[in-house]
């Protein structure tokens, strides 16, 4: 595919503000939430990654969907009593500001080994995620964002009667 004079060089996507790039988490989940509502508001959300966030707001760290998947294969008497905290690990997680470059952040997550990193405004307050499908799109020259970042502008409490049901959902909401 030939790439056209649109103004979305490499070193132009590179330069800009992660803030650009990023897409506004549509879900969040509190750390002493338990792992099932964590999977359904996955399942709900239809994404890969999950934040989690204390009570104020702050990010605590960021649920990926295989993680959680090897947890709920354990028996549901031991999921229910399993909080979103007790995965989180004891390090804090790799994190942007939404004011850094986006290469910033690429560097972040290729010495991670991450695919997303929370976003964070200036007051420490998780604004949304950047995910290596952000930064390729940009590439590319597209936008992913399903809804505006600036529409999230406060952390809520966990987030489900508000989703819609998952595209293509058949009941089940544990693997």
């Amino acid at each position: 595919m030939e790439r056209q004079g649109d103004g979305h060089g490499e070193q132009e996507v590179m330069s800009r503000k992660v803030a650009a790039v990023m897409r506004a988490a549509p879900a969040v989940v509190a750390v002493d939430e338990t792992v099932l509502v964590a999977w359904e508001l996955l399942e709900r959300s239809g994404r890969r990654h999950l934040p989690v966030v204390r009570p104020d707001g702050r990010c605590a760290g960021l649920l990926d969907r295989a993680d959680l998947a090897v947890t709920c294969a354990a028996p549901a008497v031991s999921l229910s009593r399993a909080r979103v905290g007790d995965l989180l690990p004891g390090r804090g997680p790799a994190l942007v500001h939404a004011d850094q470059t986006v290469r910033h952040a690429a560097d972040i997550m290729s010495y991670t080994r991450a695919d997303a990193l929370p976003v964070l405004d200036g007051d420490g307050q998780l604004v949304g995620m950047l995910t290596a499908v952000d930064i390729v799109a940009a590439l590319a020259g597209r936008r992913v964002l399903d809804e505006p970042a600036d529409a999230w502008t406060q952390v809520p409490p966990t987030v489900l009667p508000g989703l819609p049901p998952r595209r293509g959902y058949r009941g089940t909401a544990v693997p």
